[in-house]
């Protein structure tokens, strides 16, 4: 390459990389005493960690009043770096989250072996042992309601090509909590798919009368296919009909997550020997026409009867994975602001959902399916992009 294409290159990213980075808004005066940082607005306050840029509390208030703290997470930010499950609790999983078949992908021609960390090296997960999900991030801006974390993944940093900036960004308006994703490729054209590995439970985990997430119900409007997988949750080519009244019908109407859970058809669903969910769901809005995501309605609606807590999410992506924690054991612990008094402080087996906005996973393999423009990004193309909002309310 000429130096002077590479030159316009990098101060074409440089300039790009400026509109992400807003170091001048830093008002508040940083963690708290527990090493998080605390955004709010009317009728939602979350609490954030550099670590995986995550989430560790969100407060709602429930049909009562009563403000619940709905996701999971440890009391303390120094937790999440020693924790053994590492169980990828709020955070952003990079540069490419969910699985990687064989642990390679092919880009013009070259083939990539990436750090392979699941089913005893069968494949990579959430970016492989050092993902983004397991490094701390840099606090760039942090206001009352707004806070930037920046990552660099170096070249060659688990096995992936080229190096990448990412600018995470958090924003609560009035019941709502925004997310924008922004990564660069600088160098090399890479895989780049970021999510939020959020787990809730919308009871706070205070719900008398069960202290899974089983009661909530779920709506997936577009979701009438799914990705086809193995039994190591590794998608086969295949695209799969959700049909009408199937375990896996989430579009049809709400359902609740436990309404088939004695169904023999949901066993394995979810894996190799696994009652449940942990399923890519796609979000199909085409035969819509255009359509602007903010307002077209949402791709998924969680809602618990017993707390009120209603969360609607609007994305821009065209999938959607759905894990129903059946992999819980009762081994993590719920925190302070969550639980019930006399009750086994931790996360029992289908205690939460992970519900993750994302493009289709492992398309860098599947070719055929032409999302190489959502998957691949080099210093040439556009940013890579993602953004969501969950919106709050409270069923009386």
């Amino acid at each position: 390459m000429k130096v002077s294409v590479f030159l316009s290159i990098a101060a074409a990213t440089t300039s790009a990389l400026a509109q992400y980075s807003t170091t001048l808004n830093n008002t508040t005066p940083g963690p708290d005493q527990d090493g998080k940082y605390e955004i709010s607005a009317e009728g939602i306050r979350g609490l954030f960690i550099p670590y995986g840029a995550s989430v560790s509390n969100l407060f709602i208030n429930d049909s009562q009043g009563i403000e619940r703290d709905i996701v999971l997470g440890f009391d303390n930010a120094s937790y999440y770096s020693v924790d053994p499950q590492h169980p990828h609790l709020g955070s952003v999983p990079g540069r490419y989250a969910n699985r990687i078949k064989n642990s390679t992908f092919t880009i013009d021609g070259v083939q990539y072996k990436v750090n392979a960390n699941e089913n005893g090296g069968l494949d990579t997960l959430h970016g492989g042992s050092d993902g983004w999900d397991y490094r701390n991030f840099t606090v760039v801006a942090h206001t009352t309601d707004s806070i930037t974390f920046s990552i660099v993944d170096p070249d060659g940093k688990e096995g992936f090509p080229g190096e990448v900036v990412s600018y995470i960004t958090y924003t609560m308006t009035k019941n709502t909590w925004n997310i924008k994703m922004v990564a660069l490729s600088t160098t090399k054209k890479t895989p780049i798919m970021l999510s939020s590995h959020t787990y809730w439970n919308l009871d706070g985990f205070a719900n008398p009368d069960t202290p899974t997430a089983l009661n909530h119900t779920l709506h997936l409007p577009h979701s009438g296919q799914r990705i086809g997988v193995d039994n190591i949750l590794i998608p086969d080519g295949t695209i799969l009909p959700n049909a009408r009244y199937s375990v896996n019908d989430f579009w049809s109407s709400p359902k609740e997550l436990g309404a088939n859970l004695t169904a023999p058809e949901l066993k394995g669903n979810c894996g190799f020997n696994c009652t449940g969910y942990d399923n890519a769901y796609l979000v199909n809005r085409g035969q819509d026409g255009p359509y602007d995501w903010r307002t077209s309605g949402p791709v998924a609606t969680l809602a618990s009867p017993w707390s009120g807590i209603q969360v609607d999410i609007f994305s821009d992506q065209d999938a959607f994975q759905v894990y129903g924690c059946g992999g819980q054991n009762g081994s993590l612990p719920i925190k302070s602001t969550q639980g019930l008094d006399g009750r086994n402080r931790v996360v029992e087996q289908y205690g939460c959902i992970v519900m993750e906005v994302e493009d289709w996973i492992d398309a860098i393999n599947h070719p055929e399916w032409q999302r190489e423009k959502k998957n691949i990004f080099g210093p040439r193309d556009p940013a890579y992009v993602l953004e969501a909002a969950y919106v709050f309310s409270a069923n009386k």
